[in-house]
């Protein structure tokens, strides 16, 4: 067998007569430069992985949003449709006697009779809490921010004294003749006679006005975990000098934004506990809404309880809080809108360009969805395009 020199896969440039096979090699052989730089995409930074129990917290607030954040027009119209219906009803039908009917039952005593106290237990430190995130630690934010706590109290004492004193006033004691215990509620209760007297169900304004107290205060969650991307977007667009910042939190100072990032990731936790006890407690109002729609009072002292409740509502969260200047901030208010960010223009455009376009067709996991006759379509397509390419390629 004879022997020979292997022919180097490598051509030296002195070499004149360069044959076909060393181009080859020198194609194979091809190392990209080091000067040049790989272009790895965007630089924006993205949110962290979630764990399985951050998923399934959020699995839990998105059923509590379902029960709590339900519309309020809605539930409002739900509330004085029920109230009107089954009340009625109740007053010319015998309910059947439960245990919800007596009225010294545990829920009765201790949760209703001290309905404004568990209110407040969740309310004042949930004001608090989201106040001083979105305040960025300012003391007169806060303080305004409680203010509707107060004003929500004073209207509860207001129309409770009210009632009592319709009551007392527009009543009599029966079965007596005494002129002095006819008239007077506590000396005819003292000696064991009923008083009858136009009674406007407290408990009614009570569990209505608390159940949309809770639904307006807790709205403020909505866009809550929003938060941290914004801070995020924010702390990336500043520390890049050719970006210009156009998110929520542009007017916030250093020190503002570096406040709201430690707040907003010590706070969170706190409020989304105290989310899922605002919609327990809303849901055990309205359980016993229902009771005392049942067994308690007549109709229309039930209806006024809860028409009063609905226009403190109104009044307040609908109109006062949202006057412009003379008004207290809304849940959700502070240095920045976080629950208001609308997709940018371009994306808008581009989805109305597709939409347009007919391409706007239904998708699976971001991958749309075809049938089997379009896909028959577009393989009949290529083949004749490639028959119609095919006599250019030989030329």
């Amino acid at each position: 067998m004879a022997t020979g020199k292997r022919r180097s896969i490598h051509t030296s440039p002195g070499n004149a007569g360069t044959t076909n096979s060393g181009i080859r090699s020198n194609r194979m052989n091809f190392r990209p430069s080091t000067t040049q730089q790989e272009d790895r995409g965007g630089t924006r930074p993205t949110t962290a992985p979630s764990s399985i129990g951050l998923v399934l917290i959020t699995m839990l607030l998105h059923l509590c949003k379902k029960s709590l954040l339900f519309d309020t027009r809605l539930k409002v119209a739900i509330y004085g449709g029920t109230i009107f219906i089954i009340s009625l009803i109740a007053d010319f039908v015998a309910m059947p006697r439960t245990y919800f009917s007596r009225s010294d039952n545990a829920l009765n005593q201790y949760f209703v009779k001290w309905g404004w106290g568990w209110l407040l237990s969740v309310i004042v430190p949930w004001v608090a809490l989201t106040a001083h995130t979105l305040g960025c630690g300012r003391r007169p934010i806060l303080l305004r921010h409680l203010a509707r706590v107060v004003i929500a109290t004073v209207a509860w004492l207001a129309w409770t004294k009210l009632f009592n004193y319709i009551e007392t006033t527009y009543g009599r004691c029966l079965y007596t003749r005494d002129i002095q215990i006819m008239y007077s509620k506590t000396r005819c209760l003292k000696s064991g006679r009923f008083w009858s007297g136009f009674d406007i169900s407290g408990h009614t304004f009570i569990l209505i006005y608390s159940s949309l107290i809770l639904a307006e205060e807790g709205a403020s969650l909505v866009g809550w975990e929003g938060i941290k991307d914004l801070i995020m977007r924010e702390e990336h667009t500043r520390a890049t000098p050719t970006e210009t910042s156009r998110g929520p939190l542009r007017n916030l100072s250093d020190g503002d934004l570096e406040f709201l990032k430690k707040a907003h990731r010590a706070l969170t936790p706190y409020l989304r506990g105290l989310f899922v006890a605002m919609t327990l407690q809303q849901l055990l109002w309205d359980i016993m809404l229902v009771t005392t729609m049942l067994y308690y009072h007549i109709m229309i002292e039930k209806f006024l309880g809860g028409v009063a409740a609905v226009i403190t509502w109104y009044v307040t969260y609908r109109w006062w809080y949202k006057l412009p200047k003379i008004g207290l901030p809304a849940p959700g208010d502070g240095l920045f809108k976080y629950n208001e960010v609308r997709a940018s223009p371009e994306l808008s455009a581009r989805a109305r360009r597709s939409t347009l376009n007919g391409i706007n067709q239904s998708k699976f996991m971001g991958m749309p969805i075809r049938t089997m006759q379009e896909t028959a379509a577009d393989s009949n397509s290529t083949n004749r395009l490639s028959d119609v390419d095919a006599p250019t390629s030989r030329l």
